[in-house]
């Protein structure tokens, strides 16, 4: 083979390669913001139940809860769960809530959807809390 013809043919695969699999744009890396409704429907749902009722003396509403004002004891709820008697809304609730494998995003997504949904007053929770809280 031509030693001209082999220089041009690897300047062109090397050309190539270095075009493939490659993006200087940075803003392609991120990952896709997680949908706090997703979760919600994905985890919560079969017991808070869609409209985030719950089940009367069984699983504690997530609607209009006076529970949840207090965001590190419902992030701490979520990531390590309880067992035993809880009241929420001035009824008793005696039931077991397993701790969510989910990420701080999701974790953050889900509960800022809770408190934006169910007639709740608002509120966000940020990754960063979920962290702190998951350390203590």
């Amino acid at each position: 083979m031509n030693k001209n013809y082999l220089v041009k043919l690897c300047s062109i695969i090397a050309i190539i390669i270095s075009s493939c699999g490659s993006d200087s744009n940075p803003t392609n890396t991120k990952t896709p913001a997680v949908s706090g409704k997703d979760v919600y429907n994905r985890t919560c749902v079969a017991c808070h139940q869609p409209n985030g009722q719950g089940v009367p003396g069984t699983f504690p509403p997530l609607a209009k809860s006076d529970y949840i004002a207090n965001k590190e004891n419902t992030i701490r709820q979520v990531l390590k769960g309880s067992s035993g008697e809880l009241t929420v809304n001035g009824n008793k609730f005696n039931n077991t809530m397993p701790p969510q494998q989910l990420s701080d995003e999701e974790v953050a997504a889900v509960l800022t959807y809770v408190y934006g949904s169910f007639g709740n007053s608002g509120g966000t929770v940020t990754p960063d809390e979920v962290k702190q809280e998951r350390g203590k």
